[in-house]
């Protein structure tokens, strides 16, 4: 927050420079919230996409052992809306290839706000017939994750989302015009208990590019196939007379 103000003037030249000094500041500042929002995604280089869904957490404190919470981070065969005439479900088989890597479990996908992790067996995920099952032990003795660990046992918590990449989709062109994508296979970096769990406006502005380029390609292809129809008639044609 802004201190108390500095009351001498700046000369207009030096005040020009330092204005521009203080917006590379703010630029900074963003880069840095982006950076801690951003998670692992530059681990491919690719932009990391995210998901969300209600799910019922449950929490379990028992014989002196750290607190667990656990539920699903992921539905199977679950339609997911993006936007108008925009959908979205995941395939059984998405996550088969990347829960032996090392993933996070994270609060609001912050990564300064370290649930769990695979590689030290604090985050365990499998993935069954309804979805991707996580579970998460919590260290009694760190406080944010205790924070949380109670706000999802009142259950002022209960949404969840995950961070990832699409490494392979399918795309279903609807009878009504919409258009369904299916995930087939993703590389997986975290999965976050959250409070508002959304899609970013990068999600679904890149979807509905995607949705244009879909549609052109579909056209051209229409487009080409008559052309090829027209020529082969014209040729049919020829040959008789």
């Amino acid at each position: 927050m802004s201190g108390g103000m500095n009351q001498s003037r700046i000369p207009a030249g030096d005040e020009n420079r330092e204005t521009g000094k203080a917006g590379d500041k703010n630029r900074e500042t963003g880069k840095a919230g982006d950076k801690n929002r951003a998670g692992l995604a530059g681990r491919t280089g690719t932009r990391r996409e995210v998901r969300a869904v209600r799910t019922e957490f449950k929490t379990r404190e028992e014989n002196g052992e750290a607190p667990h919470i656990s539920g699903y981070f992921a539905v199977f065969d679950g339609v997911y809306e993006i936007g108008p005439g925009m959908t979205e479900s995941i395939d059984r088989d998405a996550f088969k290839n990347t829960l032996g890597g090392d993933i996070r479990a994270l609060t609001n996908h912050d990564t300064t706000l370290v649930l769990g992790r695979t590689k030290n067996h604090t985050l365990t995920l499998t993935a069954d017939e309804h979805g991707l099952f996580g579970d998460i032990t919590i260290n009694p003795n760190d406080a944010d994750a205790m924070n949380l660990y109670e706000r999802v046992r009142r259950g002022d918590v209960d949404q969840c989302s995950f961070g990832f990449d699409i490494l392979s989709e399918e795309t279903d062109f609807r009878d009504d015009g919409s258009i369904h994508w299916t995930i087939k296979e993703v590389e997986l970096f975290e999965v976050s208990c959250c409070t508002f769990p959304a899609y970013k406006d990068t999600n679904i502005s890149a979807r509905e590019a995607q949705r244009v380029e879909a549609e052109e390609r579909r056209a051209a292809a229409e487009k080409q196939r008559l052309e090829n129809w027209k020529t082969d008639t014209l040729q049919r044609i020829a040959k008789k007379d």
